[in-house]
């Protein structure tokens, strides 16, 4: 079904986004959408296989819908510095909800830099958007309503930080039922985002999911998120939880050693499903070559348009925020 309120607010959330960006200095690159394992993101059972005539072998191998272009980016940061893609990716998401699609659109930035430069790039790009389409929203009708164009306009520059374990301080003193090493749910990211104020907030340094915890932990983040040095146990990543949308950007500074990043993969949990999937480290034989070549520190996240749609809008339907919809029941 067509959603014509919000197609006007996603082509200038597009186009916003782009400017943000090629101001800059990011180049635009062009990623594949039928890939291997390379184009997965941590939970490989979402991925749709793609076959011809039912053989889902007929590049000699499994390929699918691409989730993410993050490993292709990566690979051209040491002579590029600065790249961005954006394209759909696909998850085969069970949940028919407000929250989950099994398509959606992204754009995702790779950069030379650490992860304090990272939240800077991502603080940039978020508080542009919100600033632009405040101001074409004066002027054209974009469907968003005065008092949400007023709150767009005082994005803030710098957005409110919380590491998970202070969010959990937070959420255990307002009575929710969470451990550490638990998931943050949608309902207690609404709690924390209220509890700072209604702003965009980064949960940051989530448990590190190959570390050897003394207990079993529910969080999972991509095998290549790079441990925090002064925080064992901990990965230099973070979530954007922004108001009415939820978790709208996933970022980390990333593993660049080929021998860490090999070690990392064959130990998590997204490489043994892949293996009971038919996978192998073959998967990745290029992006481990490319890595051996030689690397840099470099760092990089992906933004889902959908969410920042919803939050632009101020709607908690993510389905709201796409012109078509698709999910588990409605494909067009």
């Amino acid at each position: 079904m067509e959603n014509n309120k919000c197609t006007l607010v996603v082509s200038e959330i597009l186009k916003a986004g782009r400017a943000s960006l090629e101001k800059r200095g990011y180049t635009e690159v062009v990623v594949p959408r039928i890939v291997r394992a390379t184009g997965a993101c941590e939970n490989v059972n979402t991925l749709f296989e793609v076959g011809v005539d039912g053989n889902t072998k007929w590049f000699g191998h499994q390929a699918y819908l691409a989730q993410t272009g993050q490993l292709y980016l990566e690979a051209l940061v040491p002579d590029l510095k600065k790249v961005y893609c954006a394209g759909p990716s696909f998850r085969a998401e069970n949940e028919v909800d407000d929250r989950h699609l099994i398509e959606f659109y992204m754009m995702e930035i790779e950069f030379a830099g650490n992860f304090s430069d990272l939240l800077k790039e991502i603080e940039i790009y978020i508080s542009d958007i919100a600033h632009q389409l405040a101001l074409v929203g004066v002027n054209k009708d974009l469907g968003i309503s005065p008092k949400r164009l007023k709150q767009l306009a005082t994005c803030p520059a710098v957005f409110p930080k919380v590491t998970y374990d202070e969010a959990l301080d937070i959420l255990k003193g307002k009575n929710e039922d969470i451990n550490w090493g638990d998931d943050i749910n949608s309902k207690q990211e609404t709690i924390l985002v209220k509890y700072f104020g209604e702003q965009p907030l980064f949960i940051t340094h989530y448990p590190d999911p190959m570390y050897k915890h003394d207990q079993e932990i529910e969080i999972e983040k991509f095998f290549n998120m790079l441990p925090d040095p002064e925080h064992p146990g901990r990965v230099l990543s973070s979530d954007l939880i922004l108001p009415l949308a939820g978790e709208a950007v996933g970022s980390a500074a990333r593993v660049h050693s080929a021998e860490e990043m090999k070690k990392r993969l064959l130990n998590s949990r997204m490489f043994k499903r892949l293996e009971k999937m038919g996978g192998s480290l073959e998967d990745f034989a290029w992006y481990i070559n490319q890595l051996e070549k030689g690397s840099i520190p470099h760092a990089g996240c992906g933004f889902g348009i959908s969410r920042i749609t919803q939050w632009i809008l101020g709607t908690t339907d993510i389905k709201q925020a796409v012109t078509f919809v698709s999910n588990k029941k409605n494909i067009i």
